[in-house]
């Protein structure tokens, strides 16, 4: 009983240390240098991006000819940081970050994303590990799987691959996740906090993030644009639509009840889609110059056994980034936080 009630006030007291405005600050930043063997420190003169080289071609709502936004370059870019972040890390205090990946079912496009995720790691040194549970399986085995890798103190980062089969209650899953290994930022607390003004969530969901870094690698100004967010998952729709508004852009959400949801397409400089149908949005529901960014997969059998990708739209008036690319860059955004914030991970959050 004793043991209980002292583990549950720690992990309370560490979720309200992780969450003080000071903390905050110092793990938000993204660029973090080595200044002794077991203390990390930021650097007041990194930005967290880089120097943006936008395209003669892309503008948002211009009618020059549109350009393919070329996200495995922002990857590759990512992956370099990243691979020497951890490099560096380990150097000064011997500790290795490691990625925890829970994957239950047999759905096609998991085990894509899983495996893009994995390969991310062993390329920039990051340990994975995942555990494979199958379709029919309990909320319970699912939980403890969670649970072994919030009990882990080489696991510094957690990923519950969505969406769940149909029986199971993925908020409550979601839930087991601690706070500070939840690096997708599906944690009800880092939802809330992406979504309250004046509060910075301690992850922020990776595909959301890579699309504004895809739009500000390219130099683009959101301040004022209209920006059409079709789909309103947890996973994109929803904090792709907080995090342009939190970067001063006027932003529509397009569902399956919008009428005429053309009328409001065709008026924005920015289209992302969350949308897992094919030819959802035509060339026709979008105006010259907008910047279309698709974030999900769609697959048709052409023969059998055989299947063809397709894309969002195909329009020579619109900036669009292939979907292959937009991977990359979420797998990297995916193992930013845990490279990046480590230190704190270990020392503040886990105690190690």
């Amino acid at each position: 009983m004793r043991i209980a009630l002292a583990v549950g006030w720690w992990r309370i007291a560490r979720a309200k240390i992780a969450h003080t405005k000071f903390v905050r600050n110092l793990i938000c930043r993204p660029l973090l240098s080595v200044d002794s063997p077991d203390i990390w420190k930021i650097n007041p003169g990194s930005s967290s991006h880089f120097s943006s080289h936008p395209s003669s071609n892309f503008s948002a709502s211009n009618e020059k000819i549109g350009v393919v936004l070329d996200g495995k370059l922002i990857a590759n870019d990512l992956k370099s940081r990243i691979a020497g972040e951890v490099n560096e890390m380990k150097k000064a205090i011997g500790k290795t970050p490691g990625l925890g990946i829970v994957l239950v079912g047999e759905r096609r496009d998991s085990h894509t994303f899983i495996r893009t995720k994995v390969k991310a790691c062993n390329e920039v040194g990051i340990v994975s590990v995942v555990a494979e549970l199958p379709n029919n399986s309990k909320e319970g085995d699912i939980c403890d799987a969670v649970s072994r890798f919030n009990d882990n103190p080489s696991v510094h980062g957690i990923i519950v691959q969505l969406p769940l089969p149909k029986h199971l209650d993925e908020e409550k899953i979601m839930n087991v996740v601690s706070v500070e290994k939840d690096v997708d930022g599906f944690h009800p607390l880092n939802m809330g906090n992406l979504a309250i003004a004046g509060r910075e969530p301690l992850f922020i969901p990776c595909a959301p993030k890579a699309c504004l870094e895809l739009l500000l690698r390219y130099g683009m100004d959101l301040r004022g644009k209209k920006a059409a967010v079709v789909g309103r998952s947890k996973i994109v729709g929803l904090p792709t639509s907080l995090l342009l508004q939190r970067h001063q852009a006027t932003v529509s959400l397009v569902h399956a009840f919008t009428g005429n949801p053309e009328k409001v397409t065709c008026q924005a400089d920015i289209v992302v889609s969350d949308v897992g149908t094919p030819n959802t949005i035509r060339g026709h529901w979008l105006k010259p110059g907008a910047v279309v960014i698709d974030t999900g997969t769609s697959s048709v059998e052409v023969d059998a056994g055989s299947f063809q990708c397709l894309f969002l739209v195909r329009n020579e008036h619109c900036s669009f980034i292939f979907v292959p690319s937009f991977f990359l860059i979420r797998s990297y955004q995916t193992l930013n936080p845990p490279a990046l914030h480590l230190i704190w991970l270990f020392i503040l959050l886990l105690g190690s």
